[in-house]
């Protein structure tokens, strides 16, 4: 981690339970719970049953076939993600000799926890967690959405705020993603600060020019809706573009027109929902979230495990007829490394952000 650990001027980037964040898993191993209640996470967290590393794996083995913890990081509060993911797990199982056992973390944080932990062997992880915990997770893949690899973080706020753009939100509350979020948290922070706002010791302090809450990318963008102090949100385009009209990010962002998964469906929602949302800013290009699998990982299973999940297909992915929640956001998986997140870098230290062990 030299390349991070350069700067003797920059800040060291801790948050644990409590001041910004629940650390521990949601505790619904093999359920389908939302999770959101931050549970002690006893369905298997404590690693009483396979503590002994025999298999290399968390949650031992059943009639001698090894089973592997699938780790869920939250970016919606709205998505039943272990419901979600089930394609992916009946995939695997049909793939290789294993069975797939999954926990809903409760924060991104949490789910670097996890892994730093040994409570997990495979992780839905953000692309911050990737750098912050390079020294224990081995990036599998990219994900990709409809062919994209790339996404994209916007500031939106409601048509009646007042607010023309980023520099007029000095002295407003701002609703933010998760701390860990790229697109809801860290690269809009480095937006604002290329607008002239001071950021502070934003996102684990305050901010000098602006005032921020932190949640997830649903509630950061309802929170702007429902409260009349929130004068924007940042969000992943995922959670906003069905609500800004196509347009807008025509003319604002080329970029967005030509790669973003969410550009064919910007605006779809405002009819159904009443709601509109002003776009403010969309970011460069960011990578999008890679699968990864905990490098102290050793069970023979791992290596069948990563070669499946870069063969997977849109339609292995897909759920019944009879299946009414949210599909997966991602089609496929292209194989990546360390390097494709080489950008997240670059924003964490333009932040002045440097991680250490969270555990």
């Amino acid at each position: 981690m030299s390349d991070n650990r350069r700067s003797a001027n920059r800040r060291t980037f801790i948050k644990t339970a409590g001041a910004g964040g629940v650390v521990a898993l949601a505790g619904c191993s093999g359920g389908g719970g939302d999770g959101s209640d931050g549970s002690d996470g006893s369905d298997g967290s404590d690693g009483s049953d396979g503590s002994d590393g025999s298999d290399g794996g968390t949650s031992g083995e059943t009639d001698d076939v090894p089973s592997a913890q699938f780790i869920l990081n939250p970016a919606e509060a709205d998505v039943e993600i272990e419901q979600q993911y089930q394609p992916m797990f009946e995939y695997l199982e049909s793939e290789v000799e294993v069975e797939i056992e999954s926990d809903r973390a409760a924060s991104y944080t949490a789910t670097l926890q996890a892994m730093r932990n040994e409570q997990g062997e495979i992780a839905d992880i953000s692309p911050s967690a990737v750098i912050a915990g390079e020294d224990i997770l081995d990036v599998v893949g990219v994900r990709v959405a409809y062919g994209a690899a790339r996404y994209f973080s916007t500031t939106t706020t409601t048509p009646d705020s007042g607010i023309e753009s980023l520099s007029d939100l000095e002295g407003e509350l701002i609703y933010m993603g998760d701390i860990l979020s790229v697109s809801g948290t860290l690269v809009p922070l480095t937006m604002l600060q290329n607008a002239g706002l001071d950021i502070g010791n934003a996102p684990d302090g305050d901010a000098n020019d602006f005032d921020a809450e932190y949640s997830d990318h649903t509630t950061a963008r309802e929170q702007m809706v429902q409260r009349d102090d929130v004068m924007a949100a940042t969000t992943g385009a995922f959670s906003s573009a069905p609500y800004v009209p196509q347009e807008q990010f025509e003319e604002m962002s080329q970029d967005f027109v030509d790669i973003s998964a969410e550009y064919e469906g910007a605006g779809d929602e405002i009819e159904s929902s009443g709601t509109e949302l002003q776009l403010l800013a969309v970011s460069d290009p960011i990578p999008r979230a890679p699968l990864a699998t905990r490098s102290s990982w050793d069970a023979p299973v791992k290596a069948d495990i990563e070669e499946a999940i870069l063969n997977v297909t849109e339609d292995d992915l897909s759920h019944g007829d009879d299946y009414d929640g949210e599909p997966l956001w991602f089609t496929g998986v292209q194989e990546g490394s360390i390097e494709d997140y080489e950008p997240i870098r670059d924003v964490l230290d333009q932040l002045g952000l440097e991680f250490e062990d969270l555990s």
